[in-house]
């Protein structure tokens, strides 16, 4: 039986427009037809009335970690649970960013492959999530973000981090992580904010490791994306053949004039920053210190690059300290207020440029026909009060509704 959803106000995502009173036909799993409502045949359908709602396309977040959930110790988890214990975690908390209205994800690193076995338990139908793209257990180098620094004589797997070392480590490691499944290579390009003693600021992979790396994955047509704070790492991964920029929040002006010019995406995961500076009084000292500094040209940064032109993709970091999985859609409220983002550029930025920086636009990010049947709705329109996007009340994922 075919669907209708009757919209109030429907955000295509097409462009930038609000239609009124418009249907959207749903058959199966795909959307069918969008049509002003009073033209829409419903004999024999299933009618869903949102005709008080502000409709759009399912959310795409392209940075979280599933398996952490933000909780002042999620990162200590990795001392005493097993890849049991993550799977259980990064399940429950997949169903919450569903609920939250984010039909599709790209998990940005996990523990053991457990957000592979996620992806493919939601793609089977076994548990209830998002549709995920993934990455495996994440690159990183000696003493770099996501590298342990536990006493020497602890062996084993001490971190979720892939440690290599010299192109040749880094290649090894990128086909490593894509024969265990990974949908993308994650490259840790510079120091980070909660890891422990490391800098910010500086590179930790060199380009000529980079570039092995990425060789594989731009050979074998995966994506890639770099957690890169720093000015040196940036212009080394976009160089080096990077698709995505994470967090960038240190980042000079050449940077991003090589972003415009390479057509690199940024994902400016803002609320990461945010929440760690925000409950900094129960947070490490020097996580603190470090967000604080990231954060503070962080919104001047933005507003260059959306100038510049530089493609700008919606990811939070759900999953660190205080960001929890099924929150974060207070990243679209810090748009506003740290880069100056309109609220149709915002929207587009989590629907239409998400899907295009994962490749997966032929299926996902808009509502017209052919697409996926990946809807979302909320009571009152983003473009009154940007913070209803904080309450989504109706998720259908795949023709099927899951809320509201």
């Amino acid at each position: 039986m075919k669907k209708v959803i009757k919209c109030g106000k429907l955000f295509t995502a097409t462009d930038e427009r609000v239609q009124e009173n418009m249907a959207v036909v749903i058959e199966d799993n795909k959307i069918v037809e969008v049509a002003p409502a009073a033209a829409v045949d419903c004999a024999g359908c299933e009618v869903i009335d949102l005709s008080d709602k502000f409709v759009m396309p399912g959310l795409i977040d392209t940075h979280l970690h599933t398996a952490f959930d933000g909780r002042p110790g999620c990162m200590e988890t990795q001392i005493t649970w097993t890849a049991g214990d993550f799977a259980f975690a990064s399940m429950k908390n997949a169903e919450k960013d569903l609920m939250a209205g984010f039909t599709t994800v790209r998990d940005e690193g996990s523990y053991g492959f457990v957000d592979v076995a996620l992806r493919n338990a939601i793609n089977r139908g076994d548990v209830v999530g998002p549709r995920m793209m993934v990455s495996g257990r994440p690159l990183g180098t000696t003493g770099g973000h996501s590298d342990s620094h536990y006493n020497p004589d602890i062996h084993g797997e001490t971190t979720m981090g892939l440690i290599s070392d010299g192109p040749d480590g880094a290649r090894h490691a990128a086909r490593y992580t894509l024969k265990y499944g990974a949908d993308q290579i994650k490259l840790m390009a510079t120091g980070g904010v909660m890891s422990i003693g490391d800098e910010p600021g500086a590179p930790d992979f060199t380009f000529e490791e980079m570039k092995a790396a990425l060789d594989v994955a731009n050979s074998r047509g995966h994506i890639s994306s770099a957690h890169a704070h720093g000015a040196v790492g940036i212009k080394n991964a976009i160089r080096a053949g990077i698709t995505s920029i994470e967090h960038g929040m240190m980042m000079d002006d050449e940077c991003i004039d090589m972003m415009a010019e390479h057509g690199t995406y940024l994902v400016p995961t803002i609320v990461a920053a945010y929440k760690i500076v925000e409950n900094g009084d129960s947070l490490p000292a020097e996580a603190v210190e470090k967000a604080t500094r990231c954060l503070v040209n962080h919104g001047k940064n933005l507003e260059k690059c959306r100038a510049k032109g530089v493609k700008i993709a919606f990811g939070t970091d759900a999953g660190t300290y205080y960001n929890y999985h099924g929150t974060q859609t207070c990243e679209f409220a810090l748009m506003q207020k740290y880069g100056n983002f309109g609220v149709a550029e915002s929207l587009l930025s989590a629907t239409k440029v998400a899907s295009e920086l994962m490749r997966m636009n032929d299926r996902v990010g808009s509502i017209e026909a052919g697409k996926l049947a990946d809807i979302t709705a909320f009571d009152v329109s983003p473009f009154d009060d940007i913070h209803t996007m904080e309450n989504c009340t109706f998720v259908m994922k795949d023709g099927v509704v899951y809320k509201g």
